[in-house]
């Protein structure tokens, strides 16, 4: 859960502004209704209702017992006789009996006389501390020890509420879910980056059968977290290791996309599962690459194969195959120059490095990862798929989900393409990459509790 909280908090961007968005959409039209579930739901808690069943309805069994203990001091004849002289004393010529008043007033003195003579302790004075002491102790018979009935339903309430957490009910805004109010659903998941296919899916997903239904904002989070984690759901597959070795993992995508820091984190995190990890330098046309490489290496203590700035990429990852089988190495992780997906002579020598490795391994690269930048959108989906018809693109990275408003990307993938989502990042350290979960990433994105 540490990383959901942490994912949560860096896609801000996100789920602020699906928050701002869906907060727009049901003021748009919505009314203010008091929320009476909590009401209800109190009232439906066993043993809340007691006071409204004294016949001993309630399915709790210390109630039963503790109503017919209430039962006993309803008609007890020991307060019987004070209300009955309260009532004369209680109006205006009620000085005739001031002169026993006028009496204890010496009389504080004396131990014994003080409880006869006092009207207000006269009722239960040793019944009602008790009564108090047990609420304090949080029994379960202490609620069915109030004097009257009446006192006990107006205390039951308020203490049930503190003990529940639930309050003086709160306004809701709600609004009927109509074909405007689908309409302005759809535009802000477009907006998102979800794509229209997929906008125009969950949001029909999302009405059938509560169409002309009044939602608030958290309940049509909720239905949108429940359609988002169900589309990736099939999608989220950690990277499959296989029993032959090396296992080759090429690594594509374009340029900036965080493909070399990538590596090096699957590099540390295979690595210390106990993996014996080689790293080919592919990027041989960007310097700073092969450094940071060698820095990750170093780190992780893990080799890097490099090869002079410029060389062709296709043979350094030929002699990188040979080196990791004569070195036993399980894992084989190759970079590869960014290149954009509309430059076709960069897309050949991709292909050309493919061709190459297979003739070492007619099975290789058993994986092809596509790193994919957030902060694209709409176009990760064009980079998909030509990365996808030259490469054999295997699984997707998705990096840098911490610096957009527009993660629904990540959806819109799922949906069309459904290739397996391995690994999410949302920052620079090496426990920023990490498996994909999809409940975490629906609650993230949409800004629920996970």
């Amino acid at each position: 859960m540490a990383f959901f909280t942490k994912l949560k908090d860096r896609l801000f961007k996100s789920s602020s502004k699906l928050d701002e968005g869906l907060e727009a959409i049901v003021s748009d039209g919505g009314e203010a209704e008091a929320e009476a579930a909590p009401v209800d739901a109190v009232m439906d808690q066993p043993g809340a209702a007691s006071d409204v069943m004294p016949d001993g309805q309630d399915d709790s069994g210390p109630m039963l017992a503790a109503e017919r203990e209430a039962e006993e001091p309803t008609p007890a004849p020991e307060p019987a006789p004070a209300p009955e002289t309260l009532p004369e004393p209680e109006p205006q010529p009620a000085p005739e009996p001031q002169p026993e008043p006028t009496e204890p007033q010496p009389d504080p003195t004396p131990v014994q006389e003080p409880p006869a003579a006092d009207p207000e302790p006269a009722p239960t004075p040793e019944e009602v501390p008790a009564a108090t002491d047990l609420r304090q102790a949080m029994t379960p018979v202490a609620p069915a020890l109030d004097e009257t009935p009446a006192e006990a339903a107006a205390a039951k309430p308020g203490l049930l509420g503190r003990l529940m957490g639930r309050g003086a009910a709160q306004p809701v805004v709600r609004r009927t879910l109509d074909d405007e109010m689908l309409e302005q659903l759809e535009e802000l998941l477009i907006s998102a980056d979800m794509g229209v296919d997929t906008a125009l899916r969950v949001t029909a997903n999302m009405a059938e059968g509560r169409f002309g239904k009044k939602l608030s904002v958290a309940e049509i989070k909720q239905l949108l977290a429940s359609e988002v984690s169900r589309i990736m759901e099939p999608v989220a597959r950690p990277l499959p290791l296989y029993a032959k070795t090396p296992q080759v993992v090429l690594v594509v995508g374009v340029n900036g996309s965080g493909k070399t820091t990538t590596i090096g984190k699957l590099a540390s995190q295979f690595r210390a599962a106990g993996k014996k990890v080689v790293i080919a330098a592919g990027d041989t046309f960007r310097a700073a690459a092969v450094e940071q490489l060698q820095v990750w290496g170093e780190r992780a203590g893990v080799p890097v194969l490099t090869a002079p700035e410029g060389s062709d990429p296709a043979s350094l990852a030929f002699d990188a195959m040979g080196r990791a089988q004569e070195e036993g190495a399980d894992l084989l992780l190759i970079d590869t120059a960014g290149r954009l997906q509309n430059r076709g002579d960069l897309m050949e020598e991709l292909a050309k490095i493919v061709r190459v490795i297979r003739k070492k391994d007619e099975t290789a690269p058993h994986n092809t990862l596509l790193v994919l930048d957030a902060t694209t959108g709409q176009n990760a989906v064009n980079q998909v798929k030509v990365f996808q018809e030259i490469s054999d693109v295997s699984g997707l990275v998705m990096t840098k989900l911490d610096g957009t408003a527009k993660g629904g990307v990540l959806v819109a993938l799922a949906d069309r393409f459904g290739l397996p989502i391995h690994a999410v990042g949302v920052g620079e350290q090496i426990d920023d990459l990490s498996p994909f979960d999809p409940d975490e990433f629906a609650a993230a994105l949409v800004g629920t509790d996970g």
